[in-house]
């Protein structure tokens, strides 16, 4: 079985300010995020980013803006040699309709298990709010909570020791 780390991605993967990151050059990637991520692929971690997108619920922005970051997050993660192994987002919101995917469900989370036989005892995820933790401890996943826009680099040294 392989084991995972998996990434909230707004607030921790990327600077959160406050709203909803939906255009390119709105996303930046938080600092220590490339170096922490190559460190885990080096040692062998599935990398997977569980995120929800209620914005698109909202008419906020569409699938495509979404796909768009996606696409260029794994570029430059690929000009560190860090490749993803998958993003699973959500794109409802709880005041438009119900679903079983939007954290603290942990609907994204069991699929990834699943798909890619993942070890749940050898796994985390790294979240910046409760409902991450949540997720992923429905899921049987240790959930690690940080700061938003925390920069996880020592935290991921710890982890790998």
């Amino acid at each position: 079985m392989n084991k995972s780390a998996f990434f909230d991605r707004d607030g921790v993967i990327n600077f959160d300010p406050g709203d909803y990151t939906f255009e390119l050059d709105e996303f930046k990637i938080n600092d220590g995020i490339l170096s922490s991520l190559k460190k885990l692929y080096d040692k062998g971690y599935l990398l997977i980013i569980i995120t929800n997108q209620g914005g698109i619920s909202k008419r906020l922005y569409t699938h495509k803006h979404v796909e768009d970051i996606h696409h260029y997050l794994a570029d430059e993660l690929k000009k560190v040699d860090v490749e993803l192994t998958e993003i699973y987002y959500c794109p409802h919101h709880s005041i438009n309709e119900k679903c079983i995917c939007r954290k603290p469900n942990s609907l994204m989370i069991e699929k990834a298990i699943a798909r890619f036989n993942i070890n749940p005892k050898k796994s985390f995820m790294i979240g910046d709010k409760m409902r991450d933790v949540e997720a992923a401890e429905n899921a049987g996943i240790k959930g690690i909570k940080v700061g938003l826009n925390e920069n996880i680099e020592n935290l991921i040294d710890e982890i790998i020791q």
